[in-house]
């Protein structure tokens, strides 16, 4: 039987103000979904060497990179490339013709292979950097003296082959030896304002001579880009320690080696590097900066630490283990795409 049309209305009505009910206790209609939450960007980690002598510490360095994906940084000390029979070529501001701190390569043989380690890492992508030539602290120095090193360092890499008297010198090293060298690290990370003022002039995108309480983001100034290894909490007690090598080894055995407590400290710097980290991948995810040397301290702890967390870090789909030039030149590029876009 058709029903009756007050019934048709009344079931209407009633139909209708339960949908209302419904709607106005939020149960019956969701709003639509919102904008989704911006992707975080990819956690930066930057991993240099200093000095960048043993030709054995190349080969581990290039095969650790070649495993995880990662690109280094490695700031060369231009006496290395002068054997004992040519090392008057290098005069430091205020030293007398052939000194160095730490001393020069062992022979011309070495010197050969020093420069082939140098062209294989920049092939393979890595990034070469300056750590001036003789080792010197130039908390002191003027900014012609800043300048009287780079231009020391800029030659020898340059005219390593002829002043060594190397026969196979590769086509177009004088080029890479003039332009591929952006970077500076001052020994000791003992920095001035000289240093300051003459970096520019000599052409460095960026110096990585700071140290910081923590990661930052690195700042740029009169076209440097000015980077900072980070303190970080290590150890029982998580006190603050500058995130290189050489600090770790002061803090663990006072500078003197204790290589039967080579398990101890490696597992206490990667918990460290681990730990910092981890802190910024799940947070801000500022670059974090790591900086070794090739010398092995502690029965190779230090090492054997970089090894173990670039193998678990490096290789994560969101993360880029890169050099300080690369991401200079990734941030520098996408400056001019915004100045362009906007």
């Amino acid at each position: 039987m058709p029903m009756p049309r007050l019934s048709r209305v009344v079931a209407f009505s009633l139909a209708s103000l339960s949908l209302a009910s419904l709607a106005a206790a939020g149960t019956a209609f969701a709003d639509p979904p919102g904008a989704p939450a911006p992707a975080k960007p990819k956690q930066v980690v930057i991993i240099s060497f200093d000095s960048a002598r043993d030709i054995s510490q190349w080969k581990r360095s290039r095969a650790l990179a070649q495993r995880t994906g990662a690109h280094f940084t490695y700031f060369l000390s231009c006496v290395f490339l002068l054997s004992p029979q040519t090392r008057m070529e290098y005069t430091a501001p205020g030293k007398g013709a052939g000194k160095s701190n730490i001393g020069f390569a062992a022979s011309k043989q070495e010197v050969a292979e020093r420069l082939e380690q140098i062209r294989l890492a920049a092939s393979e992508g890595h990034d070469i950097g300056s750590h001036g030539c003789g080792h010197f602290d130039g908390k002191d120095w003027s900014k012609a003296d800043w300048t009287t090193e780079f231009g020391s360092f800029e030659h020898i890499l340059e005219n390593a082959y002829s002043i060594n008297g190397i026969a196979s010198e590769p086509p177009g090293w004088r080029d890479f030896a003039r332009q591929a060298v952006v970077g500076f690290r001052a020994p000791y990370l003992s920095a001035n304002k000289a240093l300051y003022e003459a970096l520019p002039k000599a052409g460095f995108l960026f110096d990585a001579s700071g140290v910081s309480r923590g990661p930052v983001q690195p700042p740029t100034s009169n076209g440097t880009t000015h980077f900072s290894l980070p303190q970080i909490p290590e150890g029982p007690r998580s006190r603050p320690v500058i995130a290189m090598d050489y600090n770790l080894y002061v803090r663990h055995s006072g500078g003197f080696e204790r290589p039967s407590k080579a398990g101890e400290f490696t597992e206490r710097t990667y918990d460290a590097f681990r730990a910092a980290f981890d802190r910024q991948y799940r947070g801000r995810r500022i670059p974090l900066e790591l900086g070794f040397h090739f010398t092995l301290m502690n029965g190779g702890a230090y090492w054997n630490a970089l090894e173990r967390f670039a193998g678990e870090v490096c290789v994560k789909a969101d993360v880029e283990c890169i050099s300080f030039r690369d991401y200079v030149s990734r941030q520098r590029a996408g400056e001019r795409q915004a100045n362009v876009g906007g």
